[in-house]
């Protein structure tokens, strides 16, 4: 092999190099947009800054790996799955106190997940790694259960609370453990086609 081809050989290998190292910001930004979907830019927002808030996702990755997340047993999920309907039961004279028994038992399926329930902020971007779908449904339901404590929410808001914390809810029965890994799919989360009917289950019963 001439030394002609050598230098070749070399110059082509060192632009491959450089070209996958430019290319990899690039490769790792897109992968945590498709990972975080709008928590993204929730977070790029916040921080002003694309590189700040790639390093912060980035961080929580990181975190959430060190868990000794797992799956729930068919036994587990049937158990939870009959405690929800006594929860969507409760709401018909309770709608507020049924509201807080749902984050209850969202926090509960957390904990036997493997997720160490803490402060609000640190749970949400624990759950942002691989439950980022449920952030805005999960964030909205929080704050409606922390104004019901104080008996200003109206009926058709504590609906909505419910049917939201159902989302993650289902998203937590239904998930995986693997790193990397979304939720499945194919477990009991509400489809859309049966949304509008678990809300007209979910009815106060009139008060005389």
């Amino acid at each position: 092999m001439s030394i002609g081809i050598i230098v070749m050989i070399i110059v082509a290998v060192a632009i491959v190099a450089a070209l996958s190292i430019a290319a990899g910001p690039e490769l790792r930004r897109r992968k945590l947009r498709q990972q975080f979907g709008p928590e993204y830019d929730r977070v790029a927002a916040e921080r002003k800054s694309r590189k700040l808030a790639e390093a912060e996702l980035t961080e929580r990755e990181r975190r959430v790996q060190k868990y000794q997340l797992r799956d729930l047993s068919d036994a587990a999920r049937d158990k939870y799955e009959t405690e929800w309907v006594d929860v969507q039961e409760r709401f018909v004279d309770a709608p507020a106190e049924a509201v807080a028994d749902a984050q209850r038992l969202v926090d509960s399926v957390m904990r036997d997940r493997g997720y160490p329930v803490c402060e609000y902020e640190q749970t949400i971007a624990d759950l942002s790694v691989r439950h980022a779908r449920t952030l805005d449904p999960f964030r909205s339901a929080h704050d409606i259960a922390d104004r019901a404590a104080s008996g200003q929410v109206a009926t058709e808001e504590l609906r909505i609370a419910i049917l939201n914390f159902r989302e993650l809810f289902s998203e937590l029965l239904a998930g995986s453990s693997r790193p990397g890994k979304a939720a499945a799919t194919g477990g009991p989360r509400i489809a859309a086609g049966n949304r509008g009917a678990e809300a007209g289950s979910l009815t106060p019963r009139p008060h005389h």
